[in-house]
């Protein structure tokens, strides 16, 4: 279930096999030191929640010294969105598992988006994704940031072409298996892709906007990068924006923990920061 773009000399992308395999071996080597240790004592867990201590590790301030800020749901104007439910992300199997698989177990991340699917899919409530797909022609950006060198070096959510699905299914750029039946169930609308983190050059906007939506139950990966990316472009169209914080997750690696990162963003400038569960039920209460 790796990623099965061909990489290869005249392919065009600048990636050989032996390029892309030795860049993901360095992103594994680069966190192991930093993380092995916690993410063994969580890998295999298959939590339907956040853990007992992440839930403690990532508590709210008891106190918190920011107004407090919620969002309601309205039938016919708030809609689910989930970033990146892609196996590259969420995977064992994925290309990013050394980095980010200690908190989306953690979180119970992959169980909690479809658990969110499965609310907004009972609650008719509109579900869009917004995923993130590179081909051979984004290989020669002239220029990238750190995180764009690195997912392009490790081959991440790589596809042949645009109108191309050749070796996509089980790719590292195809659906987590278990959430097929909720995208492609026909009323799903899947974006256009997004290329470096927010939804600025795909069609989310667009789409939203022509079924009447307003309000954005916001969840998927990853925390710091394409999800928080997505809140803040959200909000500056105009559009409310409640985070599902256990339901994204963040890489950790020495330079810091991606998660937290985002968790401390998501309690400023979010509409709403929720839990699955209390996310789940306000579905249910708003259909």
């Amino acid at each position: 279930m790796k990623n099965d773009h061909k990489h290869d000399h005249s392919c065009g992308c600048g990636n050989t096999p032996e390029s892309v395999d030795l860049a993901r071996r360095r992103v594994l080597a680069g966190v192991a030191a930093a993380g092995a240790a916690g993410a063994a004592s969580v890998i295999g867990n298959a939590a339907e929640a956040a853990t007992d201590a992440a839930k403690a590790t990532y508590a709210d301030p008891d106190n918190p010294g920011l107004p407090q800020i919620d969002m309601m749901i309205e039938p016919g104007r708030t809609a689910l969105v989930v970033t990146d439910p892609q196996i590259d992300f969420l995977s064992e199997d994925g290309v990013t598992w050394g980095v980010v698989g200690e908190s989306v177990t953690e979180q119970g991340t992959v169980d909690n988006i479809e658990r969110l699917f499965i609310a907004a899919k009972a609650a008719g409530m509109p579900v869009f994704i917004s995923p993130h797909y590179y081909y051979p022609h984004d290989h020669k950006w002239e220029f990238e940031g750190t995180l764009e060198k690195t997912m392009h070096s490790i081959g991440m959510f790589d596809r042949p072409g645009p109108l191309n699905l050749d070796n996509f299914e089980g790719s590292g750029a195809d659906w987590m298996p278990q959430y097929k039946k909720y995208i492609e169930d026909g009323e799903t609308i899947v974006c256009s892709p997004h290329k470096v983190y927010s939804p600025a050059q795909n069609d989310l906007n667009l789409q939203l906007r022509k079924r009447g939506i307003d309000k954005v139950i916001l969840a998927g990966m990853s925390a710091n990068l394409c999800t928080q990316a997505h809140l803040y472009d959200l909000l500056e169209l105009g559009y409310e924006v409640a985070v599902v914080r256990d339901a994204t997750a963040g890489a950790k690696v020495p330079e810091g923990d991606g998660y937290l990162a985002a968790l401390i963003n998501f309690r400023m400038v979010a509409n709403g920061v929720w839990w699955t569960d209390d996310a789940v039920t306000r579905i249910a209460n708003g259909a």
